[in-house]
């Protein structure tokens, strides 16, 4: 039986992202700028079944959405088979978040097995600024993967740019004509302190007032409330949607629970540390003592990081330091799917 699960805050647990690989095969400047990472053991990985088993525990307990993210979750091999257990499942929404690298190939299979969307991180159309970005000639590849998600998932793609001051910050417009021409929703990303950004600065942020004053004049449209991304719409009528984590956040709505891909449960991007569902889910844990402890874990929550960072105002600095974050793998944006 489904129930309805709220934390401290009264915010319903609905939305579960769950990472199925840290690996990554960009080195993003907002995410990976480190040379070296460590990785989560192999054997630790949940397996599709085990994976499967908990997201029956999250939708008993009200979860109706379910985000498939990494690292890059198109590394993990076989994803199809997960996506086609998850798309048997009472969900809403089944959703996927990728760089696109791997997208081509994989685009069609996934829409066969039952995935409802796909979001594609894009953060410039300039092949020497993509590789200034992310450290890998690919973005011929990620184009190929975007158009091949247009055509199987033309009612359901998005693309994601991160917009930072003096490296994309002039591509506002080019992105959303380019979004225009593959018939997907942009929503452009705050710089967030968050993970492994070490080389986060508040000078190379940019805010969601400055790029709608860049972009403006706009309308802007009523949702749910629950949604990361505020969106407006243009005089020409196109749509477009801002996640301004960093400067205006969305923590009192937030109604995210994030899982690692060796089971850690997360209650928030910014926490510092999580719950372990794959010991007791591997030492044979029933369905109820499952949810118990989920239930636990939620309904005491109190998290607000992001809005935490923001009181720091003019003391504000990267959130963890490089050698914080290679003792602590689980720290690492790129292992907690943000």
């Amino acid at each position: 039986m489904t129930q309805v699960t709220a934390d401290a805050l009264a915010r319903p647990l609905r939305n579960l992202r769950i990472s199925v690989t840290d690996r990554c095969n960009l080195r993003c400047a907002y995410c990976m700028p480190e040379e070296d990472y460590v990785w989560l053991p192999g054997a630790q990985i949940l397996s599709f079944e085990e994976l499967s088993a908990l997201v029956d525990r999250f939708i008993a307990l009200g979860v109706k959405k379910v985000r498939l993210t990494g690292g890059e979750p198109l590394l993990r091999r076989e994803l199809p088979e997960l996506v086609k257990l998850l798309a048997s499942k009472p969900l809403e929404d089944l959703a996927l978040t990728t760089n696109g690298v791997l997208l081509e190939a994989q685009a069609q299979a996934l829409a066969d097995a039952g995935l409802h969307r796909v979001t594609v991180s894009l953060d410039t159309l300039t092949p020497a600024r993509f590789v200034a970005l992310t450290r890998r000639d690919a973005l011929s590849k990620v184009l190929a993967g975007i158009d091949a998600a247009a055509r199987v998932f033309p009612k359901g793609l998005k693309l994601d740019a991160v917009m930072i001051k003096g490296l994309n910050d002039d591509e506002l417009v080019p992105l959303l004509d380019f979004g225009s021409r593959v018939g997907a929703e942009v929503r452009f990303i705050e710089y967030m302190d968050v993970g492994g950004a070490t080389l986060w600065s508040r000078a190379q942020v940019l805010s969601r007032a400055e790029m709608l004053q860049r972009l403006g004049p706009v309308t802007a449209i009523a949702d749910d409330g629950w949604a990361p991304a505020e969106r407006f719409r243009l005089a020409d009528g196109r749509v477009f949607g801002i996640i301004a984590s960093t400067t205006a956040p969305f923590c009192r709505t937030c109604d995210r629970a994030r899982l690692t891909a060796d089971g850690m449960l997360l209650t928030c991007l910014y926490g510092r540390s999580g719950t372990d569902l794959k010991t007791p889910l591997r030492a044979g844990a029933s369905a109820g003592e499952l949810e118990a402890l989920v239930r636990g874990v939620w309904s005491a929550r109190r998290d607000r990081g992001a809005e935490e960072r923001l009181a720091l105002s003019a003391a504000r600095a990267p959130l963890r330091a490089p050698q914080e974050l290679h003792d602590d793998p689980h720290l690492e944006m790129h292992t907690r799917g943000g």
